[in-house]
This record gives C-alpha cells, sequence and structure tokens, in this order.
C-alpha cells in the first residue's frame, strides 16, 4: 500500500516488601522526582517528566494481590489518554476532550464537562483524535481542544473559569496534547505540520488565573519581509530557502514539554517539516532550525536559552515531540543535569540541560538513515541514500511513526533505568511516496526496553504485542506498569523485566497509566479502549483487531486487596454487509476509491477499510447503498457529534462517490455466508 507522505503520519497519526506508604529517599531523585508523591497532577506526574511515582505501598513483594478496586464505562470515542489525579479526585479527558472528574477511591462521578468539540472543529474534525491528556494546578483543570481552544476548569465543580482560543481564524493548527503547567502559568503547543497546507508551530503560555496571553515562542521562522519576532528568528532564517513560509515550515509542538524549575526553564520538542521533503520546503538545502530539535526558553519570557536539533534538514517525520525527562546523572567522573530523550530516529539522547550540549547518543532499535551521532559535533553521520533522490527508494529503518511515538517512556532513580516502549517498524521511502507494505504483519515488533543511558547500553528487553506497546510508568516499589494491545496490564520488576502481575482488562490497554495515593491507600490507574492511531495499529494486527460496536472503553483502578470485578465481555457481532443487488463491479473506479480512502479515512477507519476498533467498520454499513444518505453523513455531517468531520467543500463529490464505490466494492469481498439478503 502506498500513501502519500502528507498523510503517512495520520498513521500514528510508558524490592522488597515495604510496609505502609514509605517513599524512596534516593540521592539520584533529584529534578522534582520525589515532590508531591501522593499525586499525579500533570503529564508525566513531575514538571520533569519522569513518569515516575516515588510511591512503594504496591511493590514487587505483594504486587501478586493487587485487584480491581472500581471500573467506570466511558462513551465511545479516543480513550487511550493520561489521566491525572489530585488529592483524592481523578480527572480524564476522553473522545473530544470531555472533561470527567471521579471519586478516585470509588469511582462515582462528580461531574462531566462537554465542550462540544466536534461541533465546533469543522474540518479541523479529521485531522487528528481528540485529546491526549489534560493538567491540574492551583484549583483548576486545563485542557485543550481540537478546535484550538485552551479551558480552564474549577477542579471542584467543573465550572468553566475562562476560554482562550490558541489557534488563529482559518488555520491548520489543532490541540491534542495536554497542556503544562508551572509557576502559575500555563503553556499548551498545537499540530498541524502534516495537514495539506502545513502550519507554522508555536508554543504559548497563558496565566491559569485570567488566561491572558504572557508570551508565544515561534519554532521556525516567517516570512522574512513581515519581520522577526526575536533574534532567535533570525538566526534560524538563516537555515532555510526559497520561500518555506508558504507551506508554514512545520515544527509544531503537539506533545513533549518539559519544566526545569532549577533553571526555570521550559523545554520543547519540535515536529517535523510542513512538507517532509526538505527538497519541496527548502530547496533541498540547511539544517531548518527549529525542526525535529529540542528547544530551551525562559519560562518567565519565553526567550530562546539554546537548542540541539536531533535530525537536521529534517525529511523523515522524525519529529521531537517524544517526552522529554529530567535527570541528575553521574557521567564520567561528573555530576551532571541532563534531560533524556527518545525520539522517533531510534537513538536515545543524553542532553546537558543547563546550556544544550551534546553528551552521547546510540541506537536503541534498528537504525538505518545515519550510522552513528559524531560525538564531537552531536551531528548525525548520514548514510547518503536515505535522502531518496532522483527517484531512488531507500529502506528506512524506523519508518516515519517511529522507534518510539507519543506513549511515554519512563526514568526510575532507583535503578537508574529509562524504560521505553519501542518498536521496529520500517518504511520503503521515496521521492513520491511512503511505501507502508513493510508496517504490515510479518515486518515489525515492538518491545519493552530497559535502557541504561549512562553506559548507552540496554539491560533488558520484553517482547510485546504487536506494532506498538503501551506508555509506561515506573514506581518506587521496584515495578514498571504497561498495558498493551492483547488487553493485559501488566507489572514488572524494573530490574530484571520478570512480568510479577498481569489483568485482563477485556479491551486494548495502551493508554499511559498513572499511580497515586487517597487515605493512605495506593491505587494504579488506566484507561482501556483505542485511540484512533492505535485503533489503525490493530487493522495491521489482525489477532488484535476488536469491534468499534462492543470494544469496552473504561477506567480501571486498582489497589491491593481490591474486590471489584469487570461486567462479562460482549461478544461481537459478525460483519454482515448490506444486501447490494444494484452493484456492478468497476475495477478501475474502485482503484482511484481506495486511493483516496486511504488518504483521507484510514486514520479512523482502517488501512483498506478494515476498521481496527477506533471507528465503526463501514464494509457493513447499511448506507452504501444510499448516496443521499450517505452524503449527508460524509458531506453535511449530520453525524459530526459523534466524531464523523463534515467534509463539504473540502472533498469533491466525485471523489466521495468513488470512495462509496469502494466500500461497496470492499463489502461483496466479504465472505459470502456474511452477507444477509434481508438489509
Amino acid at each position: 500500500m502506498r500513501i502519500a507522505p502528507g498523510f503517512i503520519a495520520l498513521l500514528i497519526a510508558l524490592m522488597p516488601a515495604l510496609a505502609g506508604c514509605a517513599r524512596t529517599d534516593d540521592p539520584r531523585a533529584h529534578a522534582g522526582i520525589n515532590a508531591d508523591a501522593e499525586n499525579w497532577a500533570s503529564s508525566g506526574r513531575t514538571s520533569g517528566d519522569q513518569n515516575y511515582s516515588p510511591l512503594s505501598q504496591i511493590n514487587t513483594g505483594n504486587v501478586r494481590n493487587l485487584a480491581l478496586a472500581w471500573s467506570y464505562d466511558l462513551e465511545p470515542g479516543n480513550s487511550v489518554t493520561a489521566p491525572v489525579a489530585f488529592n483524592g479526585v481523578l480527572y480524564t479527558a476522553t473522545g473530544y476532550s470531555v472533561v470527567t472528574a471521579l471519586d478516585a477511591k470509588t469511582g462515582r462521578e462528580l461531574w462531566r464537562y462537554d465542550p462540544h468539540t466536534a461541533r465546533a472543529a469543522g474540518i479541523k474534525l479529521s485531522y487528528a483524535w481528540g485529546s491526549r491528556g489534560l493538567a491540574y494546578d492551583n484549583g483548576r483543570i486545563f485542557v485543550g481542544t481540537q478546535d484550538g481552544r485552551l479551558i480552564a476548569l474549577d477542579a471542584r465543580t467543573g465550572a468553566v473559569a475562562w476560554t482562550m482560543q490558541t489557534t488563529e481564524p482559518g488555520d491548520n493548527r489543532y490541540i491534542t496534547g495536554p497542556p503544562r503547567t508551572f509557576n502559575g502559568k500555563v503553556v499548551i503547543g498545537h499540530g498541524g505540520a502534516d495537514v495539506p497546507g502545513g502550519a507554522r508551530g508555536y508554543v504559548t503560555c497563558y496565566d491559569q488565573a485570567t488566561g491572558a496571553q504572557v508570551w508565544r515562542f515561534y519554532t521556525v521562522p516567517g516570512n522574512p519581509a513581515d519581520g522577526f519576532e526575536n533574534p532567535a528568528m533570525e538566526m534560524a532564517a538563516a537555515t532555510w530557502a526559497g520561500e518555506w513560509w508558504r507551506q508554514g515550515g512545520g515544527g509544531t509542538v503537539w506533545n513533549a514539554m518539559t519544566y526545569d524549575s532549577d533553571l526555570n526553564t521550559l523545554i520543547i520538542g519540535t515536529g517535523n517539516g510542513s512538507p517532509w521533503d526538505r527538497k519541496l520546503r527548502s530547496e533541498d538545502t540547511g539544517d531548518n532550525l527549529f525542526l525535529a530539535s529540542l528547544v530551551a526558553l525562559d519560562a518567565d519570557t519565553g526567550e530562546y536559552k539554546w537548542h540541539y536539533q536531533v535530525n537536521p534538514g529534517e525529511s523523515w517525520d522524525y519529529n521531537a515531540a517524544m517526552d522529554i525527562q529530567l535527570a541528575d546523572l553521574r557521567i564520567d567522573g561528573e555530576d551532571r543535569r541532563v534531560l533524556l530523550h527518545a525520539p522517533k530516529n531510534g537513538f536515545f539522547y543524553v542532553i546537558d540541560r543547563t546550556n544544550g550540549a551534546f553528551i552521547s547518543a546510540e541506537p536503541y532499535v534498528r537504525v538505518t538513515w545515519a550510522s552513528r551521532i559524531d560525538p564531537q559535533t552531536g551531528r548525525p553521520v548520514e548514510n547518503p541514500d536515505a535522502r531518496y533522490r532522483n527517484g531512488q527508494s531507500f529502506e528506512l529503518w524506523p519508518g516515519p511513526p517511529g522507534a518510539h511515538n507519543w506513549l511515554p517512556m519512563a526514568f526510575s532513580p532507583r535503578t537508574g533505568l529509562v524504560y521505553i516502549p519501542a518498536a521496529e517498524r520500517p518504511a520503503i521511502i521515496s521521492d513520491t511516496a511512503v511505501d507502508a507494505a513493510p508496517l504490515l504483519p510479518g515486518a515489525h515488533m515492538s518491545r519493552l526496553v530497559a535502557w541504561d543511558p549512562v553506559a548507552q547500553q540496554e539491560r533488558w528487553r520484553v517482547d510485546t504485542p504487536g506494532i506498538a506497546g503501551g506508555g509506561v510508568i515506573a514506581t518506587g516499589g521496584g515495578l514498571l506498569f504497561q498495558g498493551q494491545i492483547d488487553h493485559r496490564f501488566n507489572a514488572y520488576d524494573a530490574r530484571s523485566g520478570d512480568r510479577l502481575w498481569s489483568f485482563d482488562a477485556g479491551a486494548p490497554a495502551v493508554a499511559p497509566p498513572i499511580t497515586y495515593e487517597v487515605d493512605g491507600v495506593q491505587y494504579v490507574t488506566v484507561l482501556t479502549g483505542y485511540g484512533v492511531s492505535a485503533g489503525i495499529y490493530a487493522t495491521l494486527n489482525p489477532a488484535y483487531r476488536v469491534d468499534y460496536r462492543t470494544m469496552p472503553r473504561r477506567v480501571l483502578t486498582f489497589a491491593i486487596g481490591g474486590n471489584a470485578t469487570l461486567p462479562p465481555a460482549i461478544e461481537p457481532e459478525p460483519l454482515v454487509a448490506p444486501h447490494d443487488p444494484s452493484f456492478v463491479a468497476d475495477p478501475a473506479r474502485a482503484a482511484r476509491g481506495r486511493a483516496m480512502f486511504n488518504g483521507v479515512c484510514l486514520m479512523c477507519h482502517g488501512v483498506d477499510a478494515v476498521a481496527g476498533g477506533a471507528a465503526p467498520d463501514l464494509r457493513i454499513s447499511a448506507t452504501l447503498r444510499d448516496r443521499a444518505l450517505y452524503d449527508q453523513i460524509v458531506m453535511d455531517g449530520v453525524l459530526v457529534e459523534q466524531g464523523m468531520p463534515a467534509f463539504a467543500g473540502a472533498l469533491p463529490p466525485a471523489m466521495v462517490e468513488d470512495m462509496r464505490f469502494y466500500l461497496r466494492t470492499r463489502a461483496q469481498e466479504l465472505p459470502p455466508a456474511t452477507r444477509d439478503p434481508a438489509r
């Protein structure tokens, strides 16, 4: 299957038993790692984003007694999100940023807020899949929406304190990532670099109390004729060529942001170029700052401090938007303040966070685009063929979805190891397309990798099912928690990788888990169900495909000695295609429809219309026989509130009709026993 480069990203689109609630007091636990141990108030738990909790009531000695304490059923929609917990209340942002507050001990709903994102998003509803998380600070919940709003809610009541539109009229920007908070401020980025027409990336900082904008930092330069916002943009412009600004440039900050309280520095991870291929956006020259970079900003003013670029002249969707973790490590006999980063490109980086100086980098998966990172310059030594010039193709490892995507890794100061949900997934890339065939079954694998950031070596690995593993957390009890697409939620020994406990969640459990304490009891929470990109991965892994109609989407919370049980599983209904007596095969028309479907619709409805669980399987839709009803859904948006975008004005009617014909063709390809003449 060949997919235009602008859409491939849419495929993408982690000791001994101790009594009571003892905390670790490891001397290496710096960078805020032990702060506020009872709560998990933001993505990554602390401002340093380590995805580590010092809580140890649940530990290697008693995790076998961990059991379900309660569950809460969610509505259909994205549930691959990271919740937060503060002072006995659990908060989630599922679907299109619907925020729910639950009693963390019982699962009782306290309040629910729906920002009606689907209605407000317009065509932006087709760009992504909803919220990846939210943040708590100073009595408020902060959440972004796909239409670009940042909303502050009263954490006690759910009442709206303020709303700010962070994007601009008519742009391609949208929000899926969680906000970050610090020092009475809240900061948010956006996506949009992969949308046709692209976007110019920026991050914006707001006052938590009022919503007033404090500062904004652009990540790539705009049109020089308009002047530069600051010296950093003037410096960056010297690394671009041609009229890059006409296509946005890219560099969107759609996920990774980390606050270093020691240095009052916000470190952001920037995305890929817009468009991907440097030949198209910058005359095939220049580093194109600040694409695929770690950029440090003064947290008070947003002024540039330093940067480190993981992929100069980025051309593979190798963005640096994966989590950025702070640590204090002893390297070559010297105590260093560092950041740890495992971006898409397959190398694990240790960078001095005081000045952006390169310390080390080594591959943690198979890498073909570069042989190494030069220790003197910190720049990759590229394979010249990786630039796919003059119509030549290149076997790219890792492929554009990356060796590590947004689901977080974890750093444990107890073991000194980083735990990466890593993936081996190649692609064949050329000037005209990305061949996704290597992403199909048999050409990929995933694993949980324990990595020593000082020695830059793997310490152990555990193979995990399918093309991607879930988010990872580490704990003071010597444990790792990670869920998988095979419905298992697992606990591992952080030192050995031995699996010590496993729970059948009844659905994929790839969301980032969290752990927290209420009234002296430690809890672990994870959400189940697919998000859109995870649903696509399921279409590439038939064994892990689930039915959108019956897949449970739940909040699951565990404690030692829990005594709750899950409701009985609902057996999926058979795929029964509608009776379509007027259908006449037309291979050429079906091929046109297939190309468009896989370019526009696969993000939700699956590769070649084989849905993985994120959205309905359209091969069995009764609307396929009725063009008027089909157009009401696809063009007019009668199902917008259910997450189905309206494409009127965005897609030509003839194209939409070709896609309908392709779906009718796919329905006819179902085994005859599944076709029901009565329908």
